[in-house]
C-alpha cells in the first residue's frame, strides 16, 4: 500500500496509507520534522492519519518531508510526496477557524471540570460518611476484635479524602484552561495588543515591498524573483486588512485610537490609572516623567520627578485618558498628588 504525505496550507501536513504495526509509527515519532526540524508527526483519531502539528496556513519546510519519504523509502515502503503552498485559507477564515476551535475547546474543558468537581465532592462524602461512624477521637484498639475493621475504614477514609483533593486540583486545572479557552477571541482582539501586532505586521509588509524591489530589508537580501515574496505580501496584506478592521469595530464601539494628533507639551497622559505631564510628543509614543515616579500617585507633573531628570516613553497603544493643562487644573483637587 502506498504511504501518501502531502501537504497544503489549507490542510497542513498530513501522512495517509499506514496501518497499525507497520511499524511507521517508529518513524514518524521521530523529533525531527517540520520548521524547527524538533516536532514529531502526532495521530489524529478524528483525522484518522498522521499529521504534523502547527503545520496548517504555513509554507513546509521540504527537506524535511524529503527526509520522511526517504527514510520510509529505505524501510520498505511505497511514498508518494505532494506539496501545495498556494492552496491555502484566508487569513479571516483561518483566524475564524481558531476562534471556533478555542469555543470548543472551552465546552469541553468545562465538562471536565465538572465531572471532577463531582467526583471530588462524591469522593469527600464518601469518606465523611465513614468517619461520621467513629465516636469522636476513638483510638484503635489494638488486639481487640474491632481493629482490623478500624484500619479499613481508616484506608478508606485516606484513599477517599486523597482522591478528593487530586480531583479538586484537576477540576482547577480544567477550569483555568476552560477560562483561557474562553478568552482566546477577547485576548486576540484586544486593540491595544492589537495595534502593536499591526506595527509588527506593517513592518514586515514595508521589508517584503523592498525585497521585491531588489532593496535590502532587515540586515540582508532576497531575490526579487522568488515567488514566496508574491505569497508572503498576499498573506500580510490580508492579515493587516483583518487587524485594520478589527480596530474599526473597536472605534465603533468607541475605543480611542490615539496619535501624535492629539498631544502638545504640557498635556497629560493617562498610563495604567496615572495621569503624566507630557514632556514631548514623539511620532509613535509620548515622552513622560520617569514611570517609577507615578509609585502611590494619582497625578506626576514634570517638576514632580524625583529621578534626577529621567523619562519614560509611553507608546500611543498604551494611552488610556489625555487631558489638558487646563483641565488638570480643573480637576486637580480631586486628584490625589
Amino acid at each position: 500500500m502506498t504511504i501518501e504525505i502531502t501537504h497544503t496550507r489549507r490542510e497542513g501536513t498530513l501522512i495517509e496509507g499506514t496501518a497499525r504495526g507497520d511499524r511507521t509509527a517508529e518513524i514518524l515519532k521521530l523529533r525531527e520534522y517540520g520548521r524547527t526540524g524538533r516536532q514529531p508527526f502526532c495521530w489524529s483519531r478524528n483525522l484518522g492519519c498522521w499529521y504534523l502539528p502547527h503545520s496548517r496556513d504555513h509554507a513546509t519546510h521540504t527537506p524535511s518531508l524529503e527526509l520522511l519519504a526517504q527514510r520510509l523509502r529505505d524501510a520498505g515502503f511505497e511514498v508518494t510526496l505532494s506539496v501545495d503552498n498556494a492552496d491555502r485559507r484566508s487569513f479571516s477564515e483561518a483566524e475564524q477557524d481558531r476562534e471556533d476551535r478555542a469555543q470548543d475547546r472551552a465546552e469541553r474543558f468545562g465538562g471536565y471540570a465538572d465531572n471532577a468537581a463531582r467526583n471530588s465532592e462524591t469522593a469527600w462524602k464518601s469518606g465523611r460518611a465513614i468517619a461520621d461512624h467513629i465516636p469522636f477521637g476513638q483510638p484503635i484498639l489494638v488486639g481487640h476484635h474491632s481493629e482490623r475493621r478500624a484500619r479499613r475504614d481508616q484506608e478508606r477514609i485516606d484513599n477517599a479524602m486523597r482522591k478528593s483533593v487530586s480531583e479538586h486540583d484537576r477540576a482547577q486545572h480544567w477550569s483555568d484552561r476552560e477560562r483561557a479557552a474562553a478568552n482566546y477571541e477577547r485576548f486576540r482582539k484586544d486593540p491595544g495588543r492589537t495595534l502593536r501586532r499591526l506595527d509588527k505586521l506593517q513592518a514586515d509588509l514595508r521589508a517584503v515591498e523592498k525585497w521585491q524591489r531588489g532593496e535590502s530589508a532587515k540586515g540582508y537580501a532576497r531575490n526579487p524573483a522568488d515567488p514566496k515574496l508574491v505569497t508572503e505580501h498576499q498573506e500580510l496584506t490580508e492579515e493587516i486588512g483583518h487587524w485594520e478592521q478589527v480596530i474599526k469595530d473597536a472605534e465603533a464601539k468607541g475605543f480611542k485610537v490615539w496619535s501624535k494628533a492629539d498631544f502638545q507639551r504640557g498635556d497629560f497622559v493617562r498610563c495604567r490609572g496615572t495621569w503624566y505631564e507630557v514632556l514631548r510628543v514623539n511620532a509613535k509614543s509620548v515622552t513622560i516623567p520617569h514611570i517609577h515616579n507615578g509609585v502611590g500617585k494619582t497625578v506626576v507633573r514634570a517638576e514632580g520627578n524625583r529621578l534626577d531628570g529621567w523619562t519614560w516613553t509611553v507608546p500611543y497603544d498604551d494611552v488610556s485618558g489625555r487631558r489638558s493643562a487646563d483641565e488638570m487644573r480643573q480637576t486637580a483637587p480631586a486628584d490625589a498628588e
